[in-house]
């Protein structure tokens, strides 16, 4: 399988990303620079945390109109699979991509902290390398993370199932302290209704090593992975080859923007 990761002026966890699927999950992976409207026939496009354009209008408004995101829309139109992470979640809502919108964390300060999910819907191309129920360790890092619909729409998304991932205690239970952003419903990650298209606060690419405290994160991509390799009707295992990306193939950031 073939992966992109989207690289605008202020993302920060590109490579991290990019380390995760090449080295870690042993996929074939690709930078895709904002400014080219050129997927390089990747089968999944991941929209990494960060801040893009610094997020000096509102989190992910400037990144939606990248000459790349007319593409990305085009792909997620057409089944494509699309996973945003933290910032990239954002810059799903505001591309429309997703419904409903972000807040300030509840506490009105930026989060960084190990926090805990549990996985709501496990037959998603997103979390069926899970079970229904399980509790994983995973890392936030965000100050507008404080998921809102209108009641009509959060409804909507509990009755199609398109509710992935709740915040929650240790134990898997929902309360008020494991809420840490103040996200209604408890909304750690959803999707669109034809599941394809995935938005998560929670960074799993910091979690895919023990080195990093916590190997949850790998259930997410080892469930993209899981998902693409029956789509193309082939359930071979690749060998995991580690290797790591050299220069960066990424053009001279300064003055292209």
């Amino acid at each position: 399988m073939k992966f992109g990761v989207v690289v605008f002026p202020g993302s920060n966890c590109d490579y991290d990303t990019f380390h995760v699927l090449q080295n870690v999950m042993g996929q074939e992976t690709v930078f895709l620079w904002h400014k080219e409207p050129d997927l390089k026939n990747v089968d999944c496009v991941v929209l990494p945390g960060g801040f893009s354009y610094g997020d000096y209008l509102r989190s992910g408004a400037i990144a939606r109109f990248s000459p790349i995101m007319a593409e990305v829309k085009k792909f997620a139109q057409a089944g494509g699979l699309v996973l945003g992470i933290c910032n990239g979640f954002q810059i799903l809502l505001e591309a429309g991509l997703l419904p409903g919108a972000m807040l300030r964390n509840k506490n009105l300060k930026f989060l960084c902290q190990p926090v805990y999910i549990r996985i709501e819907n496990n037959k998603t191309a997103f979390s069926n390398a899970g079970k229904k129920g399980q509790v994983l360790k995973i890392p936030i890092a965000h100050f507008d993370g404080n998921y809102y619909a209108p009641p009509d729409l959060l409804a909507e998304l509990e009755k199609n199932n398109q509710i992935v991932f709740r915040y929650c205690d240790a134990e898997g239970q929902l309360t008020e302290e494991a809420n840490v952003n103040g996200s209604l419903h408890s909304i750690a990650g959803l999707m669109n209704r034809e599941g394809n298209v995935l938005g998560m606060m929670p960074h799993p690419e910091r979690a895919a090593e023990k080195i990093l405290g916590s190997e949850d994160g790998k259930v997410i991509f080892q469930s993209m992975i899981n998902y693409l390799e029956k789509k193309a009707g082939t359930r071979k295992k690749k060998k995991v080859v580690t290797t790591r990306p050299a220069i960066s193939p990424l053009p001279p950031l300064i003055g292209t923007c």
